[in-house]
């Protein structure tokens, strides 16, 4: 069973870069596709990066690229997110999620079947 829980959030001033990680207590990260998304107050959450469960596919939104990394240590069952050149926009929770997506399914969070608890992002300007 999949039990996902997200680490380094924080308070970051623009331009500052952040690594995320989620950690699989439950050991079963390879067997998955995953994802990262991010919410903002009042919405839904947005789709910023998938990889696929091997690491050689990766995908991002428009807003992350160029930016973001994904990448996965299935050996360590952890997911990370690599967040460099941070803008006040990219303030927001970030949740990490397991799945059996592929492609743009990775993109929606239907695609995903477990999800972390979030962990806040703040970047000042």
């Amino acid at each position: 069973q999949v039990e996902l829980t997200e680490s380094g959030g924080g308070l970051v001033q623009a331009g500052g870069s952040l690594r995320l990680s989620c950690v699989d207590s439950g050991r079963t990260l390879s067997a998955y596709s995953m994802g990262w998304f991010r919410r903002t107050p009042g919405k839904e959450r947005e789709f910023v990066a998938a990889i696929n469960w091997s690491g050689e596919g990766t995908d991002y939104a428009d807003s992350a690229k160029g930016r973001f990394t994904i990448s996965r240590d299935n050996a360590k069952n952890t997911l990370y997110l690599q967040m460099n050149s941070l803008k006040p926009e990219d303030t927001a929770v970030y949740y990490c999620a397991a799945g059996y997506c592929s492609g743009s399914g990775c993109h929606v969070t239907q695609g995903y079947g477990a999800w972390g608890q979030g962990t806040q992002v703040t970047v000042s300007s």
